[in-house]
């Protein structure tokens, strides 16, 4: 599938910190794509490289086969763009926002944006300073929107809001890859994203853990728990071995690539009992990747 995001090898230093450390990413065009990490893994340092907010120190990124940085005036009329935090002229009503971005936009732009905002339930004569945070972020995703982008970038668009309207938002994301359009969206809500991304990639330390699509996840990291009468099992033998952890006598391992062979032949070795072998959810994949204890066996 052709990508509409290729990164390669994209470096960033800031005074003090190395934010983005040789990162590699392909986009393809129509998926939902998130990048997952905690503060300071370097989600928003790409972000603002992607939208030509900044250069990258080395390395390069294009969007639907423009440079990032070289091209990025012309990438403005096809990147739809919410930041973590919006700020608006709080001073205009919902209706003026429209209108005094339609200056910098192409023909139509106006409508759409009415239309958006009108879907979206906002009240056009409404000040944008009074309303609610839920409402705010919906101004900036109409503003993104009805300039009808190819490509949608969200930075922690649901920061700060509402269960109930988090979960509006994101719902709303499937439609709109389902009209074509290449969503990539920063989060550190790990199993909100698990529900409707289509593909995903691990940041930390400014690094790529791993990228993959969500339906492969399931065959790439694997947990397997047994009860073994002997000696424990040799992990390494297994796969990449991310946790290992054993209580009594109960024995427990994720694995990253697990060696199928060498599993089935785990399953039926003599003295193993209560051989189980289960997929982890996302929020469990990540906690795992970064070598953090998942609590209970």
């Amino acid at each position: 599938m052709q990508a509409a995001i290729e990164i390669h090898k994209v470096s960033k230093s800031y005074p003090g910190k190395l934010a983005v450390d040789r990162l590699s990413l392909s986009i393809p065009r129509g998926a939902i794509y998130a990048l997952l990490g905690d503060n300071g893994a370097g989600k928003s340092t790409t972000i603002r490289m992607l939208n030509g907010l900044t250069p990258p120190d080395s390395g390069w990124a294009r969007i639907i086969g423009h440079d990032a940085w070289d091209d990025a005036w012309m990438l403005r009329q096809h990147i739809g763009y919410v930041p973590e935090r919006p700020k608006f002229y709080d001073w205009m009503t919902v209706r003026q926002i429209g209108w005094f971005t339609s200056g910098f936009q192409k023909s139509g732009y106006l409508k759409r944006y009415l239309e958006l905002a009108d879907h979206f339930l906002l009240e056009a004569h409404a000040r944008l300073g009074t309303l609610s945070k839920g409402q705010y972020a919906k101004v900036g995703l109409a503003l993104a929107l009805a300039i009808e982008p190819e490509v949608l970038i969200l930075d922690e668009p649901t920061s700060g809001l509402d269960l109930l309207v988090r979960r509006e938002f994101l719902t709303s994301m499937v439609g709109l890859a389902g009209q074509g359009r290449t969503i990539l969206i920063s989060s550190h809500q790990i199993a909100e994203i698990e529900r409707i991304a289509s593909h995903v990639a691990f940041l930390a330390k400014g690094k790529v853990l791993l990228a993959a699509p969500m339906e492969e996840l399931r065959d790439l990291i694997v947990r397997v728990r047994l009860r073994c009468a002997g000696a424990w099992p040799d992990a390494t033998a297994l796969g990449t071995v991310l946790t290992e952890q054993s209580v009594g006598g109960r024995w427990q391992v994720v694995l990253r690539e697990p060696n199928r062979p060498a599993l089935e032949q785990l399953r039926w070795a003599p003295g193993i009992q209560d051989y189980e072998e289960s997929p982890l959810a996302l929020e469990e994949i990540y906690c795992a990747l970064l070598g953090r204890k998942e609590g209970v066996l």
